[in-house]
């Protein structure tokens, strides 16, 4: 079985929407990541931190969804890491309320051994200079490295954020932290230039307008199902990533063929997630709700000329 190893935040949030709020639930990349990641055949860990305040009934989710849960690090004297905001009509727009790094403030991610010459690696959403000591520490050349980053980071770390660009072989963004990172509003043009930082790949996240896949030249576009209800966008992007890289784990090639389909796989399970506040729909997921959802994506967009 494949390794992934995720390094990113396992965290508290508290979200309101148009169609409610909610108390402190488990929130963080890493959550979102693993969970999407562990519906395939996949030996998945992660690393992270959280306080004394983060409840055993969330280690034990993990758990049972067979994701190791060795390199979570558990400081009893602090804090988790929270984060509360608040979601526009239109959903697509959102205000941070409250954020409070506590423990994750000083993480040192530390790579299990037996992790190091994991097959993939997800870096989440971290500074650029923890993100760079978790590369540091990978054994295998032949690792696939899949970034996450924010407009945070370009505002703050840029010249940090660019160094690990370089050595990543696929980024995964929004569309416009692809403008702002490059200072094009063409997504294609975009795309080029990003290509020239190192990422051999690049996934420009489109929300509910789907995704993009750039490679040398080749371009690929998935769409965003259409769905009934939209409760919480929350951890979509985190739950692609780990659609994406789960599907890539299990892959025996990866090319710009599997990636297409770790797209779509990726763009599958984000549909799921925003169904429900928080982790909630990827908590209760099934593989048979996957592959009609799958099907459902194929006949969106197949026609014949």
């Amino acid at each position: 079985m494949s390794k992934l190893v995720i390094v990113g935040t396992v965290a508290f949030d508290a979200v309101e929407t148009p169609f409610g709020k909610t108390d402190k639930i488990l929130g963080g990349s890493a959550s979102y990541i693993g969970l999407s990641a562990s519906q395939f055949k996949v030996d998945c860990a992660i690393v992270s931190v959280v306080g004394g305040d983060f409840p055993q009934e969330y280690l034990d989710l993990f758990l049972n969804k067979s994701i190791d849960i060795s390199s979570i690090e558990v400081i009893k004297q602090g804090k988790t890491f929270f984060w509360s905001g608040r979601y526009h009509n239109d959903m697509n727009s959102r205000e941070t309320l409250v954020t409070e790094l506590n423990v994750l403030e000083n993480f040192q991610p530390t790579v299990p051994d037996i992790y190091k010459d994991a097959k993939v690696l997800v870096l989440g959403n971290l500074h650029p200079a923890v993100q760079s000591s978790v590369l540091d520490q990978m054994s295998d050349l032949s690792t696939l490295v899949v970034l996450d980053t924010m407009n945070f980071w370009m505002n703050n770390t840029l010249k940090e954020l660019l160094e690990v660009i370089k050595r990543v072989d696929v980024i995964t963004i929004n569309d416009e932290e692809a403008r702002q990172l490059t200072g094009e509003h063409s997504l294609v043009v975009a795309a080029k230039k990003i290509h020239t930082m190192g990422p051999e790949y690049v996934v420009i996240k489109k929300g509910e307008h789907g995704a993009l896949l750039f490679n040398n030249g080749n371009m690929f576009s998935a769409p965003a199902l259409p769905l009934e209800s939209v409760f919480d966008p929350t951890g979509a992007g985190d739950t692609f990533a780990g659609g994406f890289a789960g599907f890539l784990s299990e892959t025996e090639h990866i090319n710009f063929e599997s990636m297409k389909k770790a797209v779509i796989y990726g763009s599958t399970l984000a549909s799921f997630c925003v169904e429900r506040f928080g982790t909630e729909r990827l908590e209760l997921l099934k593989s048979e709700e996957i592959s009609r959802r799958l099907i459902a994506f194929k006949e969106l967009t197949q026609f014949e000329i």
